[in-house]
């Protein structure tokens, strides 16, 4: 399931209405897109319930299953995002 463009531009209006500052595509949606079942996203600027509100959203309007994770506070996996995963935002 490659991820095309209309759905990229979707998930960067949507999270920055919900004040996302950084958004990072990874995983297999990158490594192998053709084998890929879901979609997976790390963001900065949104913190809380916001983070799964915006989650939750996305996968509605999507219609494909989603993970959104923070980038904070750091760690070896955030590194790993940072440097493997393509830069949205």
């Amino acid at each position: 399931m490659p991820i095309t463009q209309a759905q990229i531009e979707k998930i960067v209006s949507l999270a920055k209405s919900y004040g996302a500052t950084r958004l990072i595509l990874f995983g297999s949606i990158i490594e192998t897109p053709t084998q890929a079942r879901d979609i997976d996203i790390a963001c900065d600027g949104i913190t809380g319930w916001k983070l799964y509100e915006l989650a939750a959203r996305l996968e509605e309007e999507l219609h494909t299953p989603l993970d959104l994770v923070p980038l904070s506070p750091p760690s070896r996996f955030t590194k790993r995002i940072e440097s493997k995963g393509r830069v949205l935002l």
